[in-house]
């Protein structure tokens, strides 16, 4: 690849071949193994203990939250500033699959590490940066495992296959919250779960850290085996990081000038999946404060929030495929706006598990439709850069969600405001996608 010679995304080319069936469940099972970092560090278990136990020592959780916001924003910066480049590079040394395996090895390390954070003020800084270091290493892995997928999928198959991909990962988390849940965590006492484990120390908590790094590990092997590795550039050995970085800026400015159409795809998801992946973060927050919601309950919503996020999004894979991407996006994201203001308009946990399920629906099939959006742009070979700027655009935008919850919960001291203010986030995604133009589908013979 030359510095002055950028791919440009493009159609894909319709010879591209079909992966074998093994493959594709082998790649649909790091997703699943995924859910171990995303489910149980992030989402519903230790992003609470390193914000609620004694590890915040004479911190308030308002604080202690605080300062765990700020670890996760330099981990997005950092992350827009390597991501693309990370992609690029994995691409043109033909190295894709050693940087899946390599990233997520990271991303292991930093969650079996957290087993070490004991509820003690002196941890709570070793705690924040194995949080903000498995959070840089998993968006590194997901770039590299993202471009697989124009490598075991043709034009025709790669909705079905990313929406797989997707159910694979929210049945993952089930599977893993049910085992973390009732075998380390559930009961009072000295010991908990199933398996009896002492809670001194918080040790039953560290040790669900230890088993979700193992989880990942190991359903990470098969995509390792299976899937090939992508024939290096022959220009690659003479292109140094201060070279990728200029052939980036270099296409990006040829994209503006001459294919904009998929730099409006990449802002119009930034905006929209920012306001997605918030909801989530204060679904739990939401769940107790406003609608009454037993803090037990909360990760049994959860177990039942993946079961039907999967059922969406294994039925948007075959929507996917037949009416475009774009159409079920917006379907997806209309759905959101829709169930999400109802229920904010609601009050009782019974609304909240009836309305919030049905929002749920609608979270997978717009998650993996944006991922086959791009997918269909991009031209082969060029997968890992775009996959960068695709992580990249999204960590750019991320303070638009956070910020209008934040500021209509603040003047209003109304946390019901603050979810509309999600809710808008969201509809200005969508009203930027509306002008993007949608991927040339593949016609099925």
């Amino acid at each position: 690849m030359s510095e002055t010679s950028p791919v440009i995304p493009g159609p894909p080319p319709p010879e591209v071949p079909a992966g074998t069936a093994g493959q594709i469940i082998a790649w649909a099972f790091w997703d699943w193994g995924s859910a171990a970092f995303n489910t149980v560090v992030v989402t519903f278990i230790f992003s609470a203990y390193l914000t609620t136990s004694g590890v915040i020592g004479d911190l308030t959780e308002g604080q202690a939250a605080t300062r765990l916001s700020i670890a996760v924003s330099i981990a997005g910066v950092l992350i827009a500033i390597f991501a693309p480049v990370a992609g690029q590079r994995a691409d043109a040394f033909g190295k894709r699959r050693r940087s899946v395996g390599m990233w997520t090895a990271a991303v292991v390390l930093c969650s079996a590490g957290l087993f070490f954070v004991k509820p003690d003020p002196s941890y709570f800084l070793l705690g924040l940066i194995l949080y903000a270091g498995g959070l840089i290493f998993f968006e590194f892995s997901e770039v590299s495992y993202n471009s697989m997928l124009r490598q075991i999928s043709t034009p025709e198959t790669v909705g079905r296959v990313s929406g797989f991909g997707w159910a694979m990962g929210y049945f993952g988390g089930i599977v893993l919250l049910v085992i973390a849940y009732f075998g380390f965590i559930a009961g009072d006492g000295d010991t908990r779960g199933l398996f009896g484990v002492p809670s001194d120390e918080g040790f039953n908590i560290r040790l669900v850290a230890i088993f979700a790094a193992v989880w990942f590990a190991v359903f990470a092997i098969p995509v390792l085996i299976k899937i090939p590795e992508k024939a290096p550039d022959p220009n690659a050995s003479k292109m140094s990081l201060a070279q990728s970085y200029r052939i980036l800026f270099a296409d990006i400015k040829y994209l503006f000038n001459t294919n904009r159409n998929t730099l409006y795809f990449l802002f119009a998801s930034a905006v929209f999946r920012d306001g997605m992946s918030y909801i989530f973060t204060v679904a739990a927050i939401l769940a107790v404060s406003i609608f009454d919601v037993p803090v037990a309950d909360v990760l049994i919503f959860g177990i039942a929030a993946n079961v039907v996020s999967a059922i969406g999004a294994l039925a948007a894979g075959r929507l996917d495929d037949t009416v475009g991407p774009k159409k079920v996006i917006v379907w997806s994201l209309t759905g959101i706006l829709i169930s999400g203001s109802i229920l904010l308009a609601l009050s009782g946990p019974t609304s909240f598990w009836v309305m919030g399920l049905v929002l749920t629906l609608f979270v997978g099939p717009a998650q993996s439709a944006s991922r086959t959006f791009l997918a269909r742009l991009i031209a082969t070979g060029d997968e890992g850069k775009m996959f960068g700027l695709y992580a990249t655009t999204g960590r750019a935008v991320a303070f638009l969600a956070p910020a209008l919850f934040a500021l209509g919960t603040g003047i209003t001291d109304n946390q019901r405001v603050g979810g509309y203010g999600i809710m808008l986030v969201i509809a200005v995604g969508l009203l930027m996608l509306l002008r993007v133009k949608a991927p040339e589908m593949a016609k099925v013979s």
